[in-house]
């Protein structure tokens, strides 16, 4: 998560967004990048890790400098160009219509803006017992095409050596 959060260029008094943001781990990193003048929104499908993460960031939610909702990649909570990143890691496998959740993103991200999407490599992760449940594997360069075709221009591709490789996929508005 620390590579997601460091390549999605979040500077001081940013509005950012962690997409799908599960234990939280991003929020916190977030939050330190932005600093007390910046916005860190956490969009989160599981009622039970939005209700997590107001309890455990109940001072920044209390400041309006974390500001979390429901919402899925597909539906994202967010006014059109109000973002200046956004991250959303391991996500992408559980979105069948990738292309809409794409267009979702390149609908909030400012122009300029960024989005970071990491993804687990496709050959490791097919070797996992658990992705045969509700997961859909894509080929790298199936999820790079897709960020393109909504209008992202990729600027970097950064693969992560981790127990099950990352590969973290940079792109601008």
């Amino acid at each position: 998560m620390a590579g997601a959060v460091q390549l999605c260029g979040a500077a001081p008094g940013a509005v950012v967004a962690d997409i799908g943001f599960g234990g939280g781990v991003g929020l916190s990193m977030l939050l330190e990048r932005v600093g007390d003048h910046g916005v860190v929104h956490g969009i989160e499908i599981s009622p039970e890790m939005l209700d997590r993460a107001k309890r455990r960031h109940a001072g920044h939610v209390d400041a309006g400098r974390l500001r979390l909702a429901e919402g899925s990649l597909t539906a994202l909570p967010l006014d059109d160009s109000c973002l200046d990143a956004a991250i959303t890691v391991n996500t992408v496998y559980f979105v069948p219509e990738l292309d809409r959740a794409l267009a979702e993103l390149i609908r909030v991200v400012r122009p300029g803006g960024r989005l970071l999407v990491g993804i687990g490599d496709p050959d490791a992760m097919s070797r996992m017992p658990f992705t045969s449940y509700g997961f859909t594997l894509r080929a790298v360069t199936d999820v790079v095409a897709a960020m393109e075709s909504a209008g992202f221009e990729i600027i970097e591709q950064r693969l992560l050596d981790l127990a099950i490789p990352q590969h973290l996929l940079v792109a601008r508005r």
